[in-house]
């Protein structure tokens, strides 16, 4: 899919169900907090430490957990607004200057120990 697809997609969503069973790092959120979309996503591997408090996180082997978020974010137009907005800011704090800064950190730690 190209990128303008997605954006596309990612624009006319009104949420984004990620209900990952395994997530090396959990872009698909990133992207879309960055379109400004509430989210709704799993307890698992590494979706919470990417999400936060900025997603509704759920249990992705429990069909009816998945079922009621779902049913909360097209039901509550505040929650959509309060997520979309903590999306927002969350995804600012993911930079490559960051990742690069974290990594560089990681690597003299363990250069030293």
């Amino acid at each position: 899919m190209s990128d303008e697809e997605k954006a596309a997609l990612l624009t006319g969503a009104t949420a984004l169900a990620y209900p990952s069973l395994y997530e090396g790092f959990g872009f698909p959120v990133l992207e879309a907090f960055a379109a400004g979309l509430p989210v709704l996503t799993s307890i698992v591997s590494s979706l919470p430490e990417v999400a936060g408090d900025a997603a509704l996180l759920v249990d992705p082997y429990d069909d009816a957990a998945i079922a009621t978020g779902l049913r909360r974010l097209f039901a509550d137009s505040s929650l959509r607004e309060r997520l979309a907005s903590a999306g927002l800011a969350r995804v600012k704090g993911f930079t490559w200057n960051a990742c690069a800064a974290r990594t560089a950190q990681v690597l003299r730690r363990a250069r030293a120990a």
